[in-house]
């Protein structure tokens, strides 16, 4: 993390890994109802999505506190996938050890 923003949880994360992440979260129509705006609720896309966002702060300022909000504290700082991560290579171990008998 740069050391400029330290404590920005938003720093380096870009608005389409935002608008993706939301969307595959909640899908467009729970995200219309979360964030009432138009380009969610009508024929929506990522790009229509970030084109009005990046021109309308208000709605931006909606999307990333619902990003905020969406994830946890141990995925902004990685904790969670490292921990995932060693639960799979566990379990592949455990299946393999079974293949083996």
């Amino acid at each position: 993390m740069n050391q400029s923003q330290p404590n920005n949880p938003l720093h380096g994360v870009t608005l389409k890994a935002m608008m993706e992440y939301l969307v595959n979260e909640y899908g467009w129509d729970e995200l219309a109802d979360r964030v009432p705006i138009n380009c969610f609720a009508f024929e929506p896309s990522i790009n229509s999505s970030l084109k009005f966002l990046r021109k309308t702060d208000w709605a931006r300022a909606k999307v990333e506190r619902l990003y905020l909000n969406s994830i946890s504290f141990d995925q902004r700082h990685g904790a969670k996938q490292e921990a995932e991560e060693e639960r799979k290579i566990d379990l592949a171990s455990v299946w393999d050890q079974a293949r083996k008998k």
